[in-house]
Parts: C-alpha cells; sequence; structure tokens
C-alpha cells in the first residue's frame, strides 16, 4: 500500500516489496470507540471496594460524582490525554467522546463556555486520536424534569445554553482533521423529549447519541412517567434513525429489540464497563440474527481494550446460553463477524463515511506483531481471532497516514503518562 496526503493512494496485492518499503504485520483498518467518558478513565479501580450497602450502578455514581468535581481543566486535559493515547494502543483510532463536563464544579460556566471542549480536542491532538465531539445536553435529575443535584451542576445547561456550547464545540475542533461534531441528548431521565428533539435539531447531518435502557430502575421510571419503555419511546416518539446511536440499550423488549434493528440505528455496546457497573446483559444473538448494527465503546474506562470489549460480547453470550460461538455465522470465525460489525456500526455511528483499507479512504491502520505467539499458526480470519481472543499484540497503529504506536506503544506515552501521574498525586493529597 502507498500513502499521500493521509490517505491510501494505492492498495496492492501480490507486488514484491522494494527495498525502501517498510514492512509490517497482518493489517486492519482502525476502529471506531463510540463511547467515552475521557475523564474517568482517572478514576479507574477506585471504585472496587464494596460499600456498606449492596453496589450498583448509582452508587458508583455517587463515586464518579465525588470524583468529577476535584478536576480542573488543566487535570482533565491531562487524563483525557491519557486515556487517548490508550485507545491508540488498544486499536482505535477515532474516539466518539460523550462530553458532559462542561461547567466550574458550582456550575458556574467558564469564561469561554467551551473551554473544556477545547482541552478535549487538545487532548484529541496530543494523542493524534481522531474525534467525534459529542456535547451533552443535561437539564434534570430525573424523569419528570426533577430537579438536579448540587453534584451534577457542572453538567447542566438549557436548549438556548446548549445551542451556544454547540457553536463553541464546533470552534473548538475546527483545527482537527477530519473532527466531526454532534449533539448527545444524555438520556430521558436528564432530557425532556421536546429538549432531545430540539437538540436533535441543532446537528441535522451530525450524529445523535443519547444513554438509554441501561439500567431497569431507568426502564421502570420511563414507562411510570412516559408510558413506554426507553428503547420504544426513542424510536417510536423521537424517530431515531440511523443517525442515532443508542447507547447500552441494555434492556430490550422482544419487541425494542426487532424495532431497533429494523430502524438502522446502532447500539452502542460497552460490555467490560456494563460488566464493571453490573448493568445487565444485551440480547446479542438475538439482535444480529435480524441484522441490528452496533458499535464499542469503552465507556467509563476502567480498561481501554478494543479486544476486551469485542471478545466480552461474545463470552457473555455464552455464560448465557451455555455454548461456545454464539454469534458466529455456520462454519464462520467469530472474531471476523465482531470485527467487521464493530467497525461498520461504529463508522456509522461516529459519522465517519467509508473506511477501510482501500484506495481513496483515509489511512488509519492497526498491524500485529508478526512474532506474538498467538499469531504462529493464525490464518485468514484466524488473524482477527488470535488478536481478539487470543492475546496477540498490537504492534503499530496509523491515523490519517500518521504512525501514533510503535512496537506497541504511543510516541508520546512516557511524557502523557508523566503528566497524568502528578495530576493523580495532586487529587490524592
Amino acid at each position: 500500500m502507498r500513502i499521500a496526503d493521509g490517505r491510501f493512494a494505492a492498495v496492492e496485492t501480490g507486488v514484491e516489496a522494494g527495498p525502501e518499503d517498510e514492512r509490517h504485520g497482518p493489517a486492519f483498518p482502525g476502529l471506531a470507540n463510540v463511547h467515552s467518558h475521557a475523564f474517568q478513565r482517572g478514576m479507574a479501580g477506585l471504585a472496587e471496594t464494596a460499600g456498606p450497602n449492596d453496589d450498583d450502578f448509582w452508587s458508583w455514581r455517587e463515586a464518579m460524582y465525588r470524583f468529577v468535581l476535584r478536576l480542573d481543566p488543566d487535570e482533565m486535559e491531562t487524563i483525557a490525554a491519557l486515556a487517548f493515547a490508550e485507545m491508540a494502543e488498544a486499536g482505535f483510532t477515532t474516539v466518539g467522546e460523550f462530553h458532559y463536563l462542561h461547567h466550574q464544579p458550582d456550575g458556574t460556566p467558564y469564561d469561554n463556555v467551551a473551554e473544556l471542549a477545547e482541552r478535549i480536542a487538545a487532548a484529541a491532538e496530543t494523542a493524534g486520536i481522531g474525534l467525534t465531539l459529542l456535547p451533552v445536553f443535561y437539564a434534570h435529575g430525573n424523569f419528570g424534569n426533577a430537579a438536579a443535584s448540587p453534584r451534577q451542576a457542572r453538567f447542566l445547561t438549557s436548549v438556548d445554553g446548549f445551542a451556544r456550547l454547540l457553536e463553541g464545540c464546533r470552534a473548538a475542533v475546527a483545527g482537527l482533521e477530519g473532527a466531526i461534531v454532534g449533539v448527545a441528548p444524555h438520556s430521558l431521565r436528564a432530557a425532556a423529549p421536546d429538549e432531545v428533539r430540539a437538540v436533535a435539531h441543532m446537528a441535522p447531518r451530525g450524529p445523535v447519541h443519547i444513554h438509554a435502557a441501561e439500567q431497569t430502575r431507568e426502564v421502570e421510571d420511563c414507562i411510570a412517567h412516559l408510558g413506554a419503555r426507553p428503547v420504544e419511546f426513542i424510536l417510536d416518539e423521537l424517530g431515531a434513525d440511523q443517525r442515532w446511536c443508542l447507547i447500552h440499550a441494555t434492556h430490550l423488549s422482544e419487541s425494542e429489540t426487532k424495532w431497533l434493528a429494523a430502524s438502522g440505528a446502532v447500539a452502542g455496546l460497552c460490555p467490560v464497563t456494563e460488566s464493571n457497573l453490573g448493568d445487565g446483559i444485551f440480547p446479542a444473538r438475538a439482535y444480529l440474527e435480524i441484522g441490528g448494527r452496533f458499535g464499542i465503546g469503552t465507556d467509563s474506562n476502567i480498561l481501554i481494550s478494543a479486544a476486551d470489549e469485542l471478545k466480552s460480547i461474545e463470552y457473555i453470550q455464552r455464560l448465557t446460553h451455555r455454548a461456545r460461538n454464539v454469534l458466529a455465522p455456520k462454519n464462520g470465525s467469530t472474531g471476523r463477524l465482531l470485527f467487521d460489525g464493530a467497525f461498520a456500526g461504529g463508522n456509522q455511528a461516529l459519522g465517519l463515511g467509508a473506511r477501510g483499507i482501500a484506495q481513496g479512504r483515509p489511512a488509519d491502520i492497526v498491524t500485529l506483531d508478526p512474532a506474538h505467539p498467538s499469531l504462529t499458526l493464525a490464518k485468514d480470519d484466524g488473524l482477527l481471532d488470535a488478536w481478539i481472543f487470543a492475546g496477540a499484540r498490537i504492534d503499530g497503529v496509523w491515523r490519517a497516514g500518521r504512525q501514533i504506536v510503535a512496537k506497541g506503544r504511543h510516541r508520546a506515552i512516557r511524557s502523557i503518562r508523566a503528566r497524568y501521574g502528578r495530576v493523580l498525586a495532586r487529587l490524592a493529597a
């Protein structure tokens, strides 16, 4: 392959390598990370001690609130830079940042309304990763327009305020090659239906992301206040289509599963985080059998690994159905199915257009270490199986033709980690 101006200028097979050509291991296109809260990388592993009462998503959320109230813009940028660099090392070449940290800890806006969006953009530039910025609209504490708590003050905005924030976000990413701005009404808990419609209309051609049906309590509250289940309401009343990505969509009825698959929207699956939080099990087998689209996201960034997200989708189904290769077609590779599904769905969810190793497309490439033992007998689709299930190591990553990972390490990981260590030391003081 030959690269020019960040794109594949030529892709050829059966050609002898020349003396000046670079040689690398098996290659595949970079993946899209459809759902990230970058700042949560800073609390990874800090919420794994049992409390005095039963722990669940809601108790974890309180721990997250305590952490987020302490972050200043410099600290947030530093944490995001590490998260984004680790995503590149893990095989992601674009991230969808579900960005809901907008204001100072007491809710007072920064002088620059897009201050923290600019910090996300700066972190993406440092890491060299592609960015789809998804500023979050968050207005209420729960269904029925319930008042938000003081712990949520950093997130809150009005519809008019969000419009100003959105313009600031567009300006913030203007200098990033290929950056996209969408919108993210947080959830039906935090945004009333009319507000979700208004926010979605602010990005008529961009992606729309929303949390949906992550928790059974959320489903029950939605039925009580809106008369329908969350995914049912989003599809029926809000008209979700191919621009939309429903994050989690964990608790689906049989009819919702069919409806979501038929809508063309993407289910944004984050199985590592969903497992960590005890959310529940997405009906992956039923959904994929009828052509449902999905992408993968690292969400809370408790562990940043594209391979772990992919294999978790399958392994959860194996435990549920007590069978192996549950999602693969007959005589087909599970790794291939998972990769192809996440690749297509992820690119759609982040508004990236046509991608892949083909002439004229962005040169986003991931290569595997050819000397890794798991590749010894692997060939064809087995190379993906070896990466996803057997730990074959990523060696190199290129984004828009620029190498950002070599020998498994991000080019700037030492300096990024050093800054991160200083930030965490201050937060621990």
